[in-house]
This record gives structure tokens, C-alpha cells and sequence, in this order.
């Protein structure tokens, strides 16, 4: 079974993987972020999607994400894996760590955050109550400790609107709501994925520590140096998913 994995560029530099062509697509909710790099790992397909583009030109509210999870399903895909760079709120969520989260707290606005608002013959609705499908997380986490990369197998993942990083007072209030991590891309693209039935799990690298966590501010040197560390672990655990599909 084909499996999509939707993050950066890099993704596509898992050791032994041979990139086999790319597809421009076009879908009913308008073009997807970048085309869609198909690849093969000891005969396993896989499809890449860059959600910001390639180059990396997207800004977090302005990714078109029905279109990007449209393509997936055009494609055929049945499991998607997001990864994205998160900041690290709770203790345990320092720079470089990974976490794969199991529930999600919706900050963003503005949106097009469903595929069920024109043309509907009744009014649609999902069951969100796991936000992410239990049984690909439960995958990831199982080849984590069999590959021993250190990950917290749960977390709570608070998505804001971007592009700014938060205000102290603004990531003061989201530790006080449950979050542990904050991203900007985790919604609507979870909730988009349970519309259109496609298992969905999120890997989440910590790149640096949400504000008013530690003293000064935050540096985007220190937060690409953190992703890069954290990045390798990534890399060895989707290869790892990837041989067992």
C-alpha cells in the first residue's frame, strides 16, 4: 500500500529511497501546494508533498490544504504522515525532541477547513473526537522504541494562525488549555484528511521553545539547527514506516 507523507523538501532524502517522477495535479479545490514527488523504497511506494511549496514560499495560512489532501485521495493514497516543526511548550518538549501527538486544540481562523460546505444535498459532519488515527500513531510509536528514538507518544498539539510566532501571554494561556507543542499547519489538515477517510498521524520535531519559556528571543539559527537534529530521527523512523507498509 502506497503511503503519502506531507512536510518539508528534505523529506525526500531517505537513505535508499529512489524518486521515480513527479505529478502535477490539478483537483476540484484548486492546486495543490507543489507536485507530488513519487518515490520507491525497496519496492514500498511512497508519494511527498512539500506543504509550502517548492521553493518553500507558502506561509501557513495561505497553504491551500483541501486541495493538497484532495490530491492525495486523487492519487489514491490511504495513509498520510504529516511532519512539521513545532514549538515546545511543556517541559518535556525541548528543542529537538519528537512527539507524536494524539489530540489537537484548533487556535487558526479564516481558513478553508472543510471539503462539506457548498453544493450539499444534507449538512455533513465527522466524528473528531481522535484526531488522529489511532492505529498509524500506534505504528509510529511501536517503531520508535524498536529503533530507540526517544519520542513522547502522546501530546497535545495547539495550532495558531501564523505566520508570527506567539506572545508569551498567548503561549502562557495555551499551556493553561493542555497544549504541549504549537504549530501552524496542523489544522485544517487533520480534520480535512477524517472528511475525505484517509488515516492520518502527525511526527512533530520540536524546533526551538515557545516564547516566554526561556529568557530572550527566539533565534531562527538556533530553530533550523534543532530541526536538522530532530529531522534525522524523523528521517529513520519514516524509512522504518515505510518497510513495513
Amino acid at each position: 500500500m502506497s503511503i503519502g507523507i506531507i512536510g518539508g523538501t528534505g523529506l525526500t532524502q531517505i537513505n535508499s529511497l529512489n524518486i521515480t517522477g513527479e505529478k502535477v495535479l490539478d483537483t476540484p479545490f484548486g492546486k495543490p501546494s507543489a507536485s507530488y514527488v513519487m518515490g520507491k523504497l525497496e519496492g514500498k511506494e511512497v508519494v511527498f508533498l512539500a506543504r509550502h511549496g517548492n521553493p518553500h514560499v507558502l506561509p501557513p495560512h495561505k497553504v491551500n490544504y483541501r486541495a493538497n489532501i484532495w490530491g492525495f485521495k486523487q492519487l489514491g493514497i490511504k495513509q498520510i504522515i504529516s511532519v512539521a516543526a513545532v514549538g515546545g511548550i511543556t517541559e518535556n518538549m525541548a528543542p529537538a525532541h519528537i512527539a507524536i501527538p494524539d489530540q489537537v486544540i484548533d487556535y487558526s481562523y479564516g481558513r478553508e477547513h472543510t471539503f462539506f460546505a457548498d453544493d450539499l444535498e444534507e449538512v455533513t459532519h465527522i466524528d473528531f473526537t481522535y484526531p488522529y488515527t489511532p492505529s498509524l500513531r500506534a505504528k509510529l510509536i511501536n517503531l520508535a522504541a524498536k529503533k530507540n528514538i526517544a519520542i513522547s507518544p502522546i501530546a497535545t498539539y495547539g495550532c495558531t494562525q501564523g505566520p508570527r510566532l506567539e506572545t508569551a501571554a498567548e503561549i502562557a494561556r495555551m499551556e493553561r488549555d493542555g497544549c504541549d507543542i504549537v504549530g501552524m499547519t496542523g489544522m485544517p489538515e487533520a480534520a480535512l484528511a477524517r472528511e475525505a477517510e484517509l488515516d492520518y498521524a502527525a511526527i512533530a520535531v520540536v524546533a526551538n521553545w515557545g516564547a516566554g519559556k526561556i529568557e530572550g528571543e527566539i533565534s531562527m539559527d538556533e530553530i533550523h539547527q534543532h530541526i536538522e537534529k530532530g529531522m534525522g530521527n524523523t528521517l529513520e523512523l519514516l524509512t522504518a514506516l515505510i518497510r513495513e507498509l
